[in-house]
């Protein structure tokens, strides 16, 4: 219905309306994640248009089934194509499917007008598996709105509370969280672990496995208005993904005052910096996901376990001054209207 309707549209009215290769948008208060998540900030915004549209916004984690006549009929039309890009195939964790990832990546970003990469790792690993954008580009990290994502009155006095947010589509992720608790409890032994999200492999036979019952605590699937305070349950964020390219996870539990700890790779780094958290070395290759070793992480964690005021101070402040929701906002609508004025549908 949606492309009978686009077909016999012929005239675009001037102004910016943004089509997000989507007929519907998850609301306010659904769940979102990734780039389901970006796109909910931005439709609060600039409201979703999928026929008269005069700018076709695209994000690489989510883009739609009809990409390639959508992009078709842009070129044709000579509507602007604006491409968030996050992360790539590569072979760490695609494997053999790395090309097949990558395939419509590609297609969205030579067709795009301009790129917007989520961090300089993320253009970094783009240029190396999808080529360098052909139009103008840009680097714009992830956002939180900080007005709601905001620290907790008081944490829990109960012995420390690590978090491992998100969903947890890879086994690894989940069971280093596991192990990086086993390692710290013999210095913190009322420390728990919160699991949130989407699991790919069974909690309870891990915990019973490693002997962390009484100490793990499954959260389950979550909306964005719930997510301040399952962050605010906690005293740090665990972030086990290795070549992150830019986690909104890690923004959202800083604006919350959770301080990082993390693999040193991908573009977390850019995110939290040196005050904000800390970072474990560990072999970052495209060849094959190696996160760091749990001992190290709960090293890290004990770290910031130790001055935690200052490390969750920094945090906040970072976020606040450096990835608010607001200025990501206004950025795009400079955007938008940059590119439908040189349109000529402005």
């Amino acid at each position: 219905m949606r492309w009978t309707r686009l077909l016999a549209s012929r005239r675009r009215a001037p102004g910016v309306r943004v089509f997000y290769g989507h007929d519907r948008i998850p609301g306010p208060g659904e769940r979102a994640a990734g780039g389901t998540a970006k796109f909910q900030k931005l439709n609060t915004r600039f409201p979703n248009a999928p026929v008269d549209f005069s700018v076709l916004y695209l994000g690489s984690t989510w883009l739609p089934r009809d990409l390639r006549p959508l992009l078709a009929l842009a070129a044709r039309r000579r509507i602007p194509i604006v491409l968030n890009q996050d992360g790539v195939g590569y072979p760490g964790w695609a494997g053999p499917r790395t090309e097949q990832v990558n395939r419509p990546l590609r297609r969205a970003l030579e067709a795009a007008d301009h790129v917007i990469y989520q961090s300089a790792f993320s253009k970094r690993s783009a240029d190396l598996f999808l080529g360098e954008a052909r139009g103008s580009w840009e680097v714009l990290p992830n956002c939180a709105d900080v007005a709601h994502f905001t620290p907790a009155e008081q944490r829990p006095a109960n012995g420390p509370v690590l978090l491992l947010g998100g969903d947890q589509t890879q086994a690894y992720r989940l069971e280093l969280a596991l192990e990086t608790l086993r390692s710290l409890l013999p210095r913190q032994p009322d420390a728990r672990l919160l699991v949130t999200g989407r699991l790919v492999v069974p909690l309870e036979p891990l915990v019973e496995r490693l002997g962390l019952e009484g100490h793990v605590h499954a959260v389950g699937e979550y909306a964005q208005r719930e997510a301040p305070e399952i962050f605010r349950r906690a005293h740090v964020l665990l972030h086990t993904k290795v070549n992150d390219p830019c986690p909104t996870l890690v923004v959202e539990a800083m604006a919350t005052g959770l301080p990082v700890v993390y693999p040193a790779s991908g573009g977390t780094p850019e995110l939290v910096g040196d005050e904000a958290g800390i970072g474990v070395p560990h072999d970052d290759s495209f060849d094959h996901d190696s996160p760091p070793p749990p001992e190290a992480l709960a090293d890290a964690v004990e770290r910031v376990l130790s001055d935690l005021p200052r490390y969750a101070a920094a945090a906040r402040a970072r976020a606040v001054e450096r990835f608010a929701l607001e200025p990501w906002l206004e950025r795009h609508a400079e955007l938008f209207r940059e590119l439908t004025r040189e349109r000529g549908s402005a």
